[in-house]
């Protein structure tokens, strides 16, 4: 007889369009037209990163008007939920990244469509971004959040792994992205283990783990270390 027991667990509701506040950035609900000038020219412009498309389902966008188009696809949908990311000291929009296949009837979550520019890669604002969605979501009470890439993007696949998403297998012939064949690799972060890895990304963001310099003083996985 099945005899997984029962959960005291109530379905969250779907996230909503507020702004998370971070100490080195905030996250806004996609505006077009707060958004796009900025976004242009992070994710497009002469000092952009050639490689940010290559695993992307959209782009690279030759003309601004099918930027604009695509933008505003993004801004109309709920799910994905897309949110632009907003240096806190500039002010300007370097970035932006999604909720994507939410499912509040089994709890489960995922955080994907990341575009950073190539201001915001490997910088805190980048990892900050992650920590508001993943904090964000545990808190409304989601139990299960993902993370998917195509296989070959080790750029991601690394990322997922620092921020403690565990692999959980490759689904192999999972799509077809700009007709290529994309086997698509998984991982996922539960509610139980968030408590731990919260601490440590808070110890990890905090001014005192970076030098002079903007150098940490200690990793993400030095500080999830028993």
């Amino acid at each position: 007889m099945y005899s997984e027991p029962t959960l005291d667990w109530q379905a969250p509701a779907a996230p909503g369009r507020d702004t998370l506040h971070g100490q080195y950035m905030r996250l806004e609900a996609l505006d077009p037209a707060r958004h796009a000038d900025d976004l242009w020219v992070a994710l497009q412009g002469p000092d952009s990163d050639p490689a940010l498309w290559d695993y992307m389902a959209y782009g690279p966008f030759a003309e601004r008007n099918a930027f604009d188009a695509w933008l505003a696809s993004c801004a109309a949908t709920d799910n994905p939920l897309f949110y632009a990311v907003i240096d806190q000291a500039s002010g300007q929009t370097q970035g932006l990244l999604s909720y994507l296949n939410i499912v509040p009837a089994h709890g489960s979550i995922e955080i994907g469509n990341i575009c950073y520019g190539r201001v915001m890669q490997r910088s805190v604002q980048a990892s900050e971004a992650i920590y508001l969605l993943a904090d964000h979501a545990f808190r409304l009470g989601y139990r299960r959040l993902e993370w998917k890439c195509n296989a070959q993007n080790a750029r991601s696949r690394r990322a997922a792994e620092r921020f403690g998403f565990s692999y959980e297998g490759l689904f192999r012939q999972h799509m077809v992205i700009k007709d290529r064949n994309r086997d698509t690799a998984w991982f996922a972060l539960l509610d139980s283990e968030w408590p731990l890895y919260r601490g440590a990304f808070e110890r990890w963001l905090a001014p005192s783990n970076f030098d002079a310099q903007g150098r940490q003083r200690q990793t993400l996985e030095q500080l999830r270390a028993p």
